[in-house]
């Protein structure tokens, strides 16, 4: 796997179909290295998540389109390291932006405007490539994964990450939807998986799965840390549930813990109360 190096373009895999990708200078503790902006094509390109609206991140992506014709900029999802730059190239280049708009409440970015409305299942490309728009709500519920059909690569956006797991935002972001998005993508024939934050993850099977599970583990530790008919705080649950997490991450992970919270109430496994959260028998 290549290295990540902000601003540089590099080859992503050895595939037919060119993909390159340049990373945002975004790094943190919620981007990692930062956001990968992706091109596809070798004549007509499309971009996919042209990160943050950042005029360096903006020139590099020019520079690496150089002559060629932008015709599509893909939006997995509309938060802050993702589709403000959107706007930007457009204007630019008059390129087609694909995508959701942002729904209502929560941190999005609101300049996002889609060309059109666009549904799950849709294919766009020009002969040289066919994108297959995969929905996947669940990190958000606005949140597209794109399908590169001729070389089985999906980008993932924020659905899936390398060395990390997506954080699920309620009341937006939704546990039952993202885990029924991941059993979702098991259908589909993958060989790579481009994620919108570190490096390149093979054998995707593998990796939904092992998400999959992940989240089961997480959810027991849940029922596991609450006593039958006893009230317990939700300061409280993330510390004994994310007892592996570092300080600086609880509250990032609260939020994951409301998200399967609120998705065994509606299973009718737990109740709220207030702050509070029972166990039922």
């Amino acid at each position: 796997m290549t290295e990540l190096k902000v601003g540089k373009a590099v080859v992503v895999a050895g595939t037919v179909v060119p993909v390159t990708r340049l990373l945002a200078p975004n790094a943190g503790p919620m981007t990692g290295p930062g956001t990968n902006t992706y091109l596809v094509g070798s004549r007509e390109l499309a971009l996919i998540d042209p990160g943050p609206a950042d005029d360096r991140h903006v020139a590099a992506i020019q520079a690496a389109i150089s002559h060629r014709t932008l015709r599509w900029i893909f939006v997995t999802h509309t938060h802050a390291d993702h589709s403000p730059g959107a706007a930007m190239l457009a204007r630019q280049t008059g390129a087609e932006l694909v995508g959701i708009p942002a729904p209502e409440g929560g941190h999005h970015d609101y300049s996002f405007a889609p060309t059109r409305e666009y549904r799950h299942g849709e294919v766009i490309g020009d002969g040289e490539f066919s994108m297959e728009l995969v929905h996947t709500p669940g990190h958000v519920s606005n949140h597209f994964c794109y399908l590169l059909r001729e070389e089985n690569l999906l980008f993932t956006g924020d659905h899936i990450l390398q060395g990390t797991t997506s954080v699920i935002l309620p009341p937006d972001g939704d546990m039952a939807d993202y885990l029924q998005s991941l059993n979702l993508l098991l259908e589909y024939p993958l060989d790579y998986l481009a994620p919108g934050h570190g490096s390149l993850i093979p054998h995707p099977q593998v990796a939904i799965r092992d998400l999959l599970a992940h989240r089961m583990r997480r959810e027991n530790k849940i029922l596991h840390a609450m006593p039958l008919n006893k009230e317990v705080a939700t300061e409280e649950l993330t510390r004994l549930v994310y007892d592996d997490v570092a300080p600086h991450l609880l509250p990032w992970a609260r939020k994951t813990l409301e998200a399967h919270l609120i998705k065994l109430k509606g299973e009718s496994r737990v109740t709220k109360n207030g702050d509070g959260w029972i166990l039922k028998s």
